[in-house]
């Protein structure tokens, strides 16, 4: 029996032991899992609380607080982009302009020159005044029409008083603008652009001519006897001779072209039926090695055209050989 105690004993306090041993291992375990909670805890609150400096990942890899706060809806924000200015939506108002200063309006000064006068005065005027090509044609002694309208357009062109009128002003600023004219420049002359010794015919010693020589092959534009200009020409083929004796200018027609021949004939001056003197571009090309059907051709084209502003219908032509 003692025996039986004494198993049963040892057998109970085994149980026992394993009890009080699965006990504590349950207990440690327990205690493991909240002490693991409780620490997980603090990381999971530390990325929701911005007062604690905590920061998250963002698309643009900013770490800015800012960044990662999330508004409140039902607090208002500051946004200038899209706020309106007080007072509503009226735009801001344009800054002021000073008025910009105006110019004192110029007066005209008195006329030295004006409508109606003549004299060498108005002929130097008109000569300057071609310089700049603000006047074409012959210059003459007479302050007319088509002086005044270049005098204005000079003056509107340098916002001078727009008069036609030449006051002091005016006068300055051509003076500034031209050289002294050259006789040529105040009477008309061209200088000659050939020269010849030949005898003029007598025919050609008075009055206006225009007096071409066969034998110098030379046309010369006389006037009392003086030679205003010489020059070269050719003449037609054995076949179309140029009519010989005296003649005079019957019409003029600058930009011509032949009836006959469909060619140009600019600055014609018709003295005999069809024969002109007139520029050939063919004699300018060709020289002498060609031929007119009859015409007197001209082959300084600068000198024609001044020619033909100086050649009145009616003016003598004389045609020989010297």
């Amino acid at each position: 029996m003692k025996a039986l105690r004494m198993t049963l004993l040892a057998s109970l306090v085994g149980a026992l032991l394993i009890v009080i041993a699965y006990g504590a291992g349950y207990a440690t375990r327990h205690l493991d899992d909240r002490s693991a909670d409780h620490a997980d805890a603090p990381r999971a609150t530390a990325t929701t609380d911005p007062g604690e400096g905590a920061t998250s990942d963002s698309p643009n890899g900013s770490d800015s607080p800012e960044a990662t706060q999330t508004p409140d809806p039902g607090q208002a924000t500051d946004t200038p982009e899209t706020s309106p200015p007080s007072g509503g939506d009226a735009e801001d108002p344009e800054p002021t302009q000073e008025p910009k200063p105006t110019k004192p309006a110029l007066t005209p000064g008195p006329a030295i020159l004006s409508p109606g006068d003549d004299g060498a005065e108005v002929r130097e005027l008109q000569a300057r005044l071609k310089q700049i090509a603000w006047l074409s044609g012959p210059v003459g002694e007479e302050y007319d029409a088509t002086t005044r309208e270049a005098v204005r357009g000079f003056q509107a062109k340098r916002e001078i008083p727009v008069t036609g009128e030449v006051d002091q002003r005016t006068m300055n600023r051509l003076l500034a603008m031209t050289h002294e004219p050259t006789k040529a420049e105040l009477f008309n002359l061209a200088p000659p652009s050939a020269s010849t010794g030949a005898a003029l015919d007598p025919r050609c010693t008075t009055g206006r001519v225009l007096c071409i020589d066969k034998s110098s092959r030379t046309v010369r534009w006389v006037v009392d006897g003086e030679v205003q200009q010489t020059l070269e020409v050719r003449f037609g083929a054995s076949s179309t001779p140029t009519r010989e004796g005296a003649f005079s200018v019957q019409s003029k027609s600058r930009y011509h072209v032949s009836s006959l021949y469909d060619s140009e004939m600019p600055f014609a001056m018709f003295f005999s039926g069809g024969q002109a003197v007139h520029y050939s571009s063919d004699f300018a090309a060709r020289g002498y090695s060609g031929a007119s059907h009859g015409c007197v051709n001209v082959r300084d084209r600068a000198g024609i055209e001044w020619l033909f502003d100086q050649v009145a219908v009616g003016d003598k032509v004389i045609v020989y050989w010297s």
